[in-house]
């Protein structure tokens, strides 16, 4: 398993892009959001709208990726927002299919809630599918259930 230094996260930059494109549309590393559609496209013509939300001029956000310590390898991505409807900052975090159960995930969650502390945000949540096995790993990391319907699972951790 990854630890913490064998990971860090990276600022993407516009050209990098197409990491998180290849991600969206692949099928299984989507298939946690099979209840939701699935995979998601991300055109290269909405590039630079959602870059400059995400990561130039983000308001009440975070995004990076989750790359390997040693050569940059990306394998994921790591982010917060706040929900305006909810009035909470939801965490999420994809790790690509081919990198999963190789510890990343874990060390990504560990890196984020770190960041979210620098920020000073008192908890982070995430919602997610009550099929989904990355609530093991949320719940590793600290997280509790909150509380879950027949589609989710809120979870919370406070800081």
């Amino acid at each position: 398993m990854k630890s913490k230094a064998e990971v860090s996260f990276y600022k993407p930059q516009m050209e990098d892009l197409w990491f998180r494109q290849t991600m969206m549309v692949d099928p299984e590393t989507m298939s946690y959001n099979n209840a939701w559609g699935g995979t998601i496209p991300f055109p290269r013509e909405n590039w630079a709208e959602w870059y400059d939300n995400w990561v130039l001029n983000p308001k009440d956000r975070f995004y990076r990726y989750i790359t390997t310590g040693e050569n940059r390898l990306f394998v994921g991505e790591a982010a917060w927002h706040f929900d305006e409807e909810l009035k909470i900052h939801l965490a999420d975090i994809i790790i690509f299919a081919k990198y999963r159960r190789q510890g990343y995930g874990k060390a990504g969650l560990e890196i984020l809630c770190e960041a979210v502390q620098k920020e000073k945000i008192p908890a982070l949540y995430d919602n997610i599918a009550i099929d989904n096995p990355g609530i093991n790993l949320f719940l590793q990391c600290g997280f509790q259930e909150e509380y879950r319907t027949h589609e989710i699972i809120m979870l919370k951790k406070s800081f």
